[in-house]
């Protein structure tokens, strides 16, 4: 059962950052955006297919032109929405995503300016800092996202704090290996695992931890269900298999999603998935999380008290943002 859309709105970005190939503008800066067409052909039948969460990602998501809109035809087909930004486009785009995007994430990898900056090779973090105030005054209750890496994991104490002082949550994203990066070294993971425990807002998913703590994916025994529970959809409106991280064979969108969902090439990478030589010793977040959904395991136990933190958080805090808000607009008596 299919419970997740991962759309790739573009794979341009506009910024330069060391650690994503994203940064690679000669690479990617000529490629398409996807269609505003495309996308409303795909979301309708994206929905009748089972399709519950939607990640509207890139490259820099915002730069599509059409991102509003298809966030806001997301949530008319009562389809839950992701996005994830470094915030250099989020000002502009803030009022008309405003109520359209349940996971609002703000990226950000230093506590400072010029830390954070130089890793991105583009100023933004004080567009991070202005996102926030922004976000919040729309009633919007953005996430402070830390990438957690063998050289920044120390950060976690600073990066805690400065979550707080705005009020918000902070997720920490385990580094994922791929495209030559090296994932995240033992002491880096007993680390943020200690760190977070205890923190009640403070979002990790122990089961990323576990995972990497086994050896990630095993082949033999696949934990992986990139093809079954997850649809990859590129900027050229294509379906990419079995994942974008590790493209195999893509199949161009010409006919409709359940007919091409049964064709004998999605058959095929559903039954291998997690299996091909390129799944051993994977962890990459993006698949592992709805692979994790059911049945059951140890892997998505791990990762419920986060969930229920989180959950709490979000509407606990997000009330309280928008009762602010009101009494802050109310005239003066």
């Amino acid at each position: 059962m299919l419970l997740l859309c991962n759309y790739y709105v573009t794979y341009r970005c506009n910024a330069y950052c060391s650690f994503c190939h994203f940064g690679d503008h000669e690479l990617f800066n000529a490629s398409k955006h996807a269609k505003l067409e495309d996308f409303k052909s795909n979301i309708t039948q994206l929905k009748k297919l089972g399709v519950r969460f939607l990640d509207l990602t890139g490259g820099e998501p915002l730069l599509n032109p059409h991102i509003a809109e298809m966030a806001r035809l997301a949530q008319e087909n009562k389809i839950q929405t992701s996005i994830t930004t470094n915030c250099l486009l989020y000002p502009k785009y803030a009022e008309a995503l405003a109520g359209n995007i349940n996971l609002l994430h703000f990226s950000l990898d230093f506590p400072t300016a010029e830390e954070h900056d130089k890793l991105r090779g583009v100023k933004c973090f004080d567009s991070v800092m202005k996102s926030i105030d922004i976000a919040k005054s729309l009633g919007e209750f953005p996430d402070i996202l830390f990438t957690a890496t063998n050289d920044s994991y120390h950060l976690l104490p600073q990066m805690y704090e400065l979550a707080k002082s705005k009020g918000l949550v902070l997720i920490i994203n385990p580094v994922f290996s791929y495209f030559g990066n090296p994932g995240l070294n033992t002491a880096a993971i007993e680390y943020i695992s200690g760190f977070a425990k205890g923190k009640f807002d403070v979002y990790l998913n122990e089961g990323y931890l576990k995972l990497r703590k086994d050896g990630g994916n095993s082949i033999q025994k696949p934990l992986c269900k990139a093809v079954s529970r997850v649809i990859v959809i590129s900027p050229d409106n294509e379906i990419i298999l079995p994942c974008y991280h590790f493209t195999n064979d893509k199949i161009k969108i010409d006919a409709p999603l359940s007919q091409i969902r049964n064709s004998e090439k999605i058959k095929y990478f559903q039954k291998n998935e997690g299996r091909f030589e390129f799944c051993e010793g994977c962890t990459v977040n993006c698949y592992f999380e709805p692979s994790f959904a059911f049945p059951f395991n140890s892997y998505s136990m791990k990762g419920i008290p986060s969930k229920i933190k989180y959950g709490y958080q979000k509407l606990i805090k997000q009330k309280s943002i928008k009762l602010l808000n009101k009494f802050k607009d109310r005239p003066n008596a």
